[in-house]
């Protein structure tokens, strides 16, 4: 048995197969850990959807703020985008069943054993593991039950822009979903900046990459997360595994067997 997490499908779902060839993947032995964008932008995303949905409960997603798009447009809370590519979805017959489920996925997903944590782009330079799994799970609680609908129509935001334990109500649920779904770079202090979205070669001098922020509450945690292609699955920073490879612009997806660290690929 392994366990494999994969970086942003984005309803890539041709390479995803290919992938999983690669890696012969067996979903009866095998566990298969997703960073979250599982669909939109990519040609195959209700495939995508229905198969991550089938696989069962003991393979792992985490939503990404595509995810969250797609939700919040059932619901209507967002409108589509141009770049959208979710109309499959919107139509096809089981929609309610798939937008239920993709409801019910985590924000945060990891395993004591192999000592890894996975959300969709990191952790609040603050957090530490148990924090992280308690505010998570204040924020499925309002997504999973009777608060969805305000908690969707309260989600998009920059502000609050830093965590603060004394936050509360929405303010409180937007600024994780912030630091969970969005975040790139931060300021020294750990505040979020969500405008900035170049290399970090060009970053203004006051940004830092998250993984990077001095005296982080979660340095010593081993973490996979996606969002952020640019970094092409690379960084200089101990137990920090970036895994979103820019599959929907044309470069690879990427998995990684947590087990020994070992990384596949595919074109796109």
């Amino acid at each position: 048995m392994a366990t494999y997490a994969v970086g942003d499908i984005q309803g890539c779902f041709a390479p995803l197969e290919k992938l999983l060839t690669q890696i012969h993947f067996d979903a009866n032995k095998d566990i298969l850990w997703c960073a979250g964008d599982l669909v939109n932008r990519g040609p195959a995303s209700l495939e995508a959807l229905r198969f991550f949905k089938s696989l069962g409960p003991q393979h792992k997603m985490v939503l990404g703020n595509h995810d969250l798009h797609l939700i919040a447009v059932c619901y209507g809370v967002r409108t589509p985008h141009e770049s959208d590519t979710l109309q499959s979805i919107l139509e096809a017959p089981d929609r309610d069943d798939l937008i239920d489920w993709l409801c019910q996925q985590p924000l945060l997903v990891s395993d004591d054993q192999l000592g890894f944590a996975m959300s969709h782009a990191g952790l609040a330079p603050s957090w530490t593991l148990a924090k992280a799994k308690s505010i998570a799970n204040e924020v499925e609680a309002a997504l999973q039950g009777n608060l969805r609908e305000s908690f969707l129509n309260n989600m998009y935001g920059n502000q609050p822009d830093i965590w603060r334990d004394e936050l509360s109500g929405m303010d409180r649920l937007r600024c994780a979903v912030n630091y969970f779904t969005r975040m790139r770079f931060c300021y020294a202090d750990g505040r979020l900046d969500l405008a900035y979205k170049g290399t970090i070669a060009n970053k203004p001098a006051d940004l830092t990459p998250w993984f990077d922020v001095p005296e982080r509450a979660n340095a010593q945690l081993k973490i996979v997360y996606g969002h952020w292609a640019a970094l092409d699955g690379k960084t200089n920073t101990k137990n920090i595994y970036p895994l979103d490879t820019g599959c929907v612009w044309g470069n690879c997806l990427t998995a990684m067997r947590l087990e020994d660290e070992a990384k596949f690929s595919v074109k796109c």
